[in-house]
């Protein structure tokens, strides 16, 4: 029998491959001759370089950029010195993961360490670079990235910009003479998990402002931000992307990527998945086991878990799913191809008890399934 785990992380909890080692260990106390393979995955956000480090060649490049609130920091990126590719996690740099719970306020933050990181993998030689947005702690519009790689961005009086979310409104001109030239010559794809447009009810600030500790007051302040930023930003490109699906994402990240690196946004799980070369790696397979901490219906809009089960489905391939916590129903799951489920929070006494134990319960869920396998052997 051939099983694959192709999880995505437990955040707060575990890693993508943290997942992989429990499951694959409380597999084999049960089910010892079983052939286990590894594939973590990731859509673009915080845990993708993770996931990559262990399954693709490369060098793990470390350097020191600014973090959110501009304190210096290491962060790493991935570099193929043969096929000249690198890979770009922003939360390395710019993720909500960086900062302490009191720091966390997206009027105040900055994506200028991403810029940093591209920077770097220009000058080690990158000529394709994969810019993966999520887990940021920023709703700059990646203005704080462009700044990095030479853009200017001036108020009324002609004076710098900090590049932060609160300051989006005072940008007035966009100077473009000093960008590095090395921008036009390189192909970046951004890998992006979700549609949100750029300003609206559904946009960055709105829908992604809570999280990252803006007040409903300074939502609202970061949401004209954006507006009043994008009328400048088609003015200076003569292009409206507001309608393209993941401008919002990242706080705005991926209109930036498009605006100022001149990027294609993608399915972070189908660039993923081909860099990995997850179907060819899954092929012949009993089961897959994949998994998510919260399987949800954003996991429907194009999450890791989905593209996963896709790939399965593809190839007849019966799929697991073992997650923190799972809200829906039996039918939709069935729909997505799921046909065995289990979650830490029907075990688990609270969500304090499944973030601090969910190595423990991960285990018992693996060992179920085997024993049922075993059954039916």
């Amino acid at each position: 029998m051939k099983i694959i785990i192709a999880p995505d992380k437990f955040r707060g909890s575990l890693t993508g491959i943290e997942f992989c080692w429990v499951v694959k260990e409380a597999i084999w106390e049960v089910l010892p001759d079983v052939e286990i393979i590894e594939a973590p995955v990731a859509d673009g956000g915080d845990g993708t370089l993770a996931a990559l480090e262990t399954q693709v060649p490369h060098g793990k490049k470390t350097i020191v950029v600014n973090d959110p609130l501009f304190r210096k920091i290491q962060a790493s990126y991935l570099y193929n010195e043969d096929y000249k590719i690198a890979f770009v996690e922003m939360a390395e740099a710019s993720g909500l993961r960086l900062l302490a719970k009191e720091d966390q306020n997206c009027m105040n933050t900055t994506t200028y360490g991403t810029g940093e990181l591209i920077t770097a993998a220009m000058d080690a030689g990158a000529e394709r670079i994969i810019l993966g947005i999520g887990g940021s702690a920023t709703n700059d519009c990646g203005m704080g990235m462009a700044a990095a790689l030479g853009y200017q961005f001036l108020d009324a009086d002609g004076k710098e910009v900090k590049p932060i979310g609160k300051n989006l409104s005072l940008v007035k001109e966009i100077r473009t003479e000093n960008v590095d030239p090395r921008i036009m010559q390189i192909d970046f794809e951004v890998a992006c998990d979700v549609i949100n447009p750029l300003y609206g009810e559904e946009g960055a600030a709105y829908i992604y402002g809570p999280q990252k500790g803006a007040s409903e007051k300074e939502i609202a302040f970061l949401d004209q931000g954006l507006q009043d930023f994008s009328k400048l930003l088609i003015k200076v490109f003569n292009q409206d992307i507001h309608d393209i699906y993941g401008t919002g994402a990242a706080g705005g990240m991926g209109a930036g990527a498009i605006y100022f690196l001149n990027g294609e946004l993608k399915s972070g799980i189908e660039l993923i998945k081909k860099m990995i070369q997850f179907d060819k790696r899954i092929a012949g397979a009993d089961w897959l086991i994949t998994g998510e901490g919260k399987l949800d219906f954003q996991t429907l809009l194009g999450k890791a878990v989905k593209g996963v089960v896709e790939a399965a489905q593809l190839q007849n391939i019966p799929v697991a799913a073992f997650c923190g916590r799972i809200t829906l129903p039996q039918d939709a799951l069935s729909t997505m191809g799921i046909r065995y489920s289990s979650s830490v929070m029907l075990e688990a006494m609270n969500l304090e008890d499944a973030m601090e134990n969910g190595r423990v319960y991960l285990s018992k869920m693996a060992k179920d399934f085997a024993l049922r396998l075993q059954e039916d052997m």
